[in-house]
């Protein structure tokens, strides 16, 4: 049995990844357990001083997303990563640098044409991620 295991979800502040969060603070997070929101954002023209502030003192949404199960019995440690450039890419680099024991990401429910033509990030990860991922769908995009 591993000890202090390093769960990670993939978060971008959508209904899906919220979703995929409560999952796993339901279903695969426990007591001892490190868990690790891995959040990517676009490349952009930051400022320099734009990029220490989020460094420095988060985000006010993530603080309002993160609510949504403020208080639990179980004694975690939380620790939210923030990446810079393509999501699909850098979920799959921040699996093998924390590294991560499993990570766990939503899915939006896209269609097979326009999973073809966007790319999905959920499928990329499960092909290329080095770790067990588990994509939690959002059942009422997709229909269910």
């Amino acid at each position: 049995m591993e000890v202090n295991r390093r769960v990670g979800v993939a978060v971008d502040f959508s209904a899906c990844s919220k979703k995929a969060l409560k999952w796993a603070l339901d279903n695969v997070v426990r007591d001892g357990d490190h868990l690790i929101i891995l959040s990517v954002l676009p490349e952009g023209h930051y400022e320099e001083g734009e990029m220490q502030l989020w460094e420095t003192t988060g985000s006010r949404t993530f603080l309002s997303f993160f609510s949504l199960r403020a208080s639990f019995s179980i004694s975690i440690v939380v620790v939210m990563k923030v990446y810079w450039g393509d999501a699909r890419e850098k979920i799959c680099e921040a699996i093998d640098n924390i590294p991560l024991s499993c990570l766990v990401i939503g899915n939006r429910g896209l269609g097979k044409i326009k999973r073809a033509i966007l790319g999905s990030v959920s499928n990329y990860v499960v092909n290329n991620g080095s770790c067990p991922v588990t994509v939690v769908k959002n059942a009422e995009e997709s229909g269910k």
